[in-house]
């Protein structure tokens, strides 16, 4: 791509650099839930744009079960947030009832109010999927530095003698 734009980094081109075939990946069994969902929603497409290879399974892994992960913390705040509005109600009649974290602040059990830890989980879902997200070029501004090899790439022995790479 930079020999066609002219490099306008000046930055030496790798005349080594690696050229995976695009591979479909399988889900390992261990992943389950919205992380599996979200794998056989996303590795279609990016076999299809050539960006998944045999090589990038740890970092898709990693990418599904930090979106599994916020999935989850998400559901678990959303029980936290009904469980106070439920509370609160209650608290009307019955002022001693003690109230529950409302997913924003919880109050330790000395009376100190702290931020809810599980918003510490979101965070840190969100900044590892965004660095996944960024290495896949799926986001927008990641999609114009990442180029793939788009359809089914095969080697044969015509290509490899062609790129220097033939083994015999």
């Amino acid at each position: 791509m930079k020999e066609l734009e002219g490099n306008p980094g000046k930055r030496p081109l790798s005349q080594n650099e690696p050229d995976p075939i695009p591979a479909m990946l399988q889900c390992p069994a261990y992943i389950k839930g919205a992380a599996r969902k979200e794998w056989n929603s996303i590795t279609p497409e990016l076999y299809i744009l050539g960006l998944l290879t045999k090589i990038d399974h740890a970092a898709l892994e990693g990418y599904c079960l930090a979106y599994g992960q916020l999935i989850e913390v998400e559901h678990e705040l959303d029980k936290m947030r009904r469980s106070y509005r439920d509370m609160l109600k209650m608290r009307k009649k019955n002022p001693s009832i003690k109230l529950p974290s409302n997913g924003m602040v919880s109050i330790t059990s000395n009376g100190n109010a702290i931020m809810e830890p599980l918003l510490s989980v979101r965070k840190q879902s969100l900044e590892m999927m965004h660095k996944f997200l960024v290495e896949f070029g799926m986001t927008p501004a990641a999609r114009t530095r990442v180029t793939g090899t788009p359809g089914k790439k095969t080697r044969d022995d015509m290509e490899e003698l062609l790129k220097g790479h033939r083994d015999n």
